[in-house]
């Protein structure tokens, strides 16, 4: 058996990065397709009797009602990851995504069906949340749980880049769509072809997904039949002050990335009734480079919190996110498309470093019976304080002050909720994972315990 004390291969490994790389890239490309339709199209084919205005609102909406979801999936990802295993539940989340996304390429618009079709788009947008709360907890595992000590941060970053790439693709995907079927043809079928896509990279991503063995740690937990009964209720009653602390990490960072990924820059660049209508192949080539720079960010921040630590890295993000906040409209008002790109990829600079080391430190703080549980919820609940309305919150902004610069100091409010999350927690980087050591995992979470000496965790 495989614990701290005896790694992965380095074989292993390898196909374990890969495959949460490749899988956590087909679920979020599924998730921003949806969000980059919802800030182009969506509001016009399912919500127009609202009119443009709050036909977008609307649209926004349904981006943020599958984070409402998201602990439902969470919680039966959880409950299963940690009773029967990581990798069954990252294979069903994928699948299910999946599904989801290439029907919603198939609907009916409101114009063929009346209101039917908004109910099918806010049913199979629900799916895609179960779907997404309990991937990211079990791809954070499975790449956190196979790394050497003393590359946590690096592994863990695996399935952090897989959603800039998602980002990437869906970005390009739409780009292309809009290049090959320009004008009304974009609103025919044009935008349908990324979603049906999703079918192809299911097929992918399952396979790979299929091909890699069970975290070391689970297969120890399951040969000590140390299984827990009920890993929801355990985790609730022992730690539930850090479940909400870790939620108000993840918050922070989520609320700025889903300005692109959530499709916010997207409609507000590309609006003809607004202050800009930019070309909409222009902005999304722009939010293309951006996720470039975002993975590349990524992935250093998971590379670099394995010298300087999870805790410093990220208060190094917050520090470099919150000036960015505050340049990110300033520099898109101008208009130029130059500007654009650089005032996304300034962001991604912070943003990255708020999300990099994230899988390491969130594996690092939960004790092994309730991680898979702890970790999901953790991620489900501060997408939800974050990301689930930001960018409906920055249009209704936008829409009743007349100023983007509001939308920057909301932004800037919630990078501060995620540096006071970071404060208060505790760095853990080098703590044993495995189940034996679960008494020494429960000690020295929380900033303000006073932790004696000999059980201080590794750092």
């Amino acid at each position: 058996m495989r614990t701290d004390l005896s790694p992965a291969s380095s074989v292993d490994r390898r196909r374990v990065a890969i495959a949460t790389v490749v899988g956590t890239a087909v679920e979020w490309y599924d998730y921003f397709v949806y969000a980059s339709a919802a800030g182009l199209v969506f509001g016009t084919l399912f919500f127009a009797p609202a009119g443009h205005g709050f036909g977008t609102i609307l649209s926004y909406l349904t981006v943020g009602v599958s984070f409402l979801f998201r602990p439902f999936g969470a919680f039966l990802a959880g409950h299963f990851g940690d009773r029967v295993g990581r990798r069954p539940v990252l294979v069903a989340t994928l699948i299910l995504m999946g599904t989801a996304t290439a029907l919603i390429g198939l609907l009916p618009t409101y114009e063929a069906i009346g209101i039917g079709a908004p109910i099918l788009l806010v049913l199979l947008r629900i799916l895609q949340g179960v779907s997404a709360g309990g991937e990211w907890g079990g791809a954070a595992l499975m790449a956190v749980e196979h790394a050497p000590r003393d590359r946590r941060g690096l592994y863990g970053a695996m399935p952090q880049i897989g959603v800039p790439i998602g980002l990437l693709l869906a970005s390009a995907m739409m780009a292309a769509m809009d290049a090959l079927f320009p004008g009304d043809a974009f609103l025919d079928w044009g935008w349908r072809i990324p979603f049906l896509f999703s079918v192809v990279l299911i097929a992918v991503g399952s396979w790979v997904r299929r091909r890699v063995e069970e975290s070391p740690v689970f297969a120890e937990i399951a040969e000590r039949k140390e299984q827990t009964k009920a890993p929801i209720i355990e985790l609730f009653a022992r730690f539930t002050p850090l479940v909400m602390l870790a939620a108000l990490v993840f918050a922070g960072s989520s609320a700025v990335g889903y300005m692109t990924t959530g499709g916010y820059i997207q409609g507000y660049a590309t609006n003809p009734d607004g202050p800009l209508g930019l070309d909409r192949g222009d902005v999304l080539w722009a939010v293309t480079a951006s996720s470039v720079s975002w993975l590349l960010a990524t992935f250093a921040a998971g590379w670099i919190s394995d010298f300087i630590g999870r805790r410093a890295t990220y208060l190094i993000g917050w520090c470099l996110q919150g000036i960015f906040v505050l340049t990110l409209f300033p520099l898109v008002n101008t208009g130029q498309i130059s500007l654009l790109i650089a005032a996304l990829v300034l962001l991604t600079l912070g943003l990255g470093l708020t999300y990099g080391a994230q899988s390491a430190w969130y594996a690092e703080l939960f004790p092994a019976s309730v991680r898979f549980s702890g970790v999901s919820i953790s991620y489900a609940l501060g997408s939800i304080l974050g990301g689930a309305f930001a960018p409906a919150i920055a249009q209704w902004i936008q829409q009743a002050t007349g100023s983007s610069a509001n939308v920057g100091f909301y932004l800037l409010g919630m990078t501060a909720l995620g540096l006071v999350g970071t404060l208060l927690l505790r760095e853990r980087k080098g703590i044993d994972l495995s189940p034996s050591r679960e008494a020494e995992q429960e000690v020295g979470i929380y900033a303000w315990e006073k932790v004696p000496p000999r059980d201080r965790p590794l750092v």
